[in-house]
């Protein structure tokens, strides 16, 4: 496996589990338009891609309606949903790993980047990244690849071969394939090793263990 310098994380599915708070805003944004949600784990397919887009192809939303859901889902989740939230086991164990053997660790994400940095901070895992990539609140910089161009342009990376991309969603696999980067797929999150591989995943991770091993060796 080749030497990267900088390991670009996704949040959401991939260092922490945020099914809790992400499925009940989106079932308390639902219930504003008069849709009742019985068994909010049928929301699951909401973790990962940018809202925006979850809306539209599961409800049907036009853009300005789906945007008026993000609006609010915001409402229950900047105050609520933010701390619905668990670190998977072993994650600050190999991100202390990659800090000691000399990586760069940044977050890249589509979730917005100033919940992003609470979420990260609530947790104490801030201290470890070099720089955390997000959306706006006003609906630009939501695809991955944007949000990796993003990051790597913020952090002077020039050499892509140096970075790869690691999350547990095809979005997160394609916006590294769009960028440039390779990419590690885990299997501990919400997507699937078929949606994974389909997807052009580098390498597969089942563990989190997984990851540090790859990485560093």
């Amino acid at each position: 496996m080749k030497h990267y310098k900088y390991i670009l994380f996704d949040l959401d599915g991939t260092l922490t589990d945020p099914a809790v708070g992400i499925t009940t805003s989106v079932a308390y944004a639902l219930k504003k338009f008069g849709i009742e949600v019985d068994d909010i784990s049928s929301l699951n397919h909401f973790i990962g891609p940018p809202l925006l887009d979850s809306f539209m192809e599961h409800y049907g939303f036009s853009e300005e309606k789906a945007q008026t859901a993000i609006d609010y889902y915001r409402e229950r989740f900047r105050v609520k949903g933010l701390y619905e939230n668990v670190v998977y086991d072993g994650v600050e164990n190999m991100l202390e790993a990659m800090k000691k053997s000399g990586r760069e660790i940044i977050l890249a994400t589509s979730k917005p980047e100033p919940f992003a940095k609470e979420i990260l901070r609530h947790f104490g895992l801030d201290k470890y990244f070099l720089f955390i990539a997000g959306s706006n609140f006003d609906g630009t910089r939501t695809a991955k690849a944007e949000v990796i161009e993003y990051a790597l342009e913020s952090v002077g990376v020039t050499d892509k071969s140096a970075a790869v991309m690691v999350g547990d969603r095809k979005h997160d696999i394609i916006g590294a394939q769009k960028t440039g980067l390779d990419s590690i797929g885990v299997l501990f999150g919400y997507g699937s090793r078929e949606e994974l591989e389909a997807a052009g995943a580098t390498y597969i991770a089942v563990t989190v263990d997984d990851i540090t091993e790859l990485i560093t060796g």
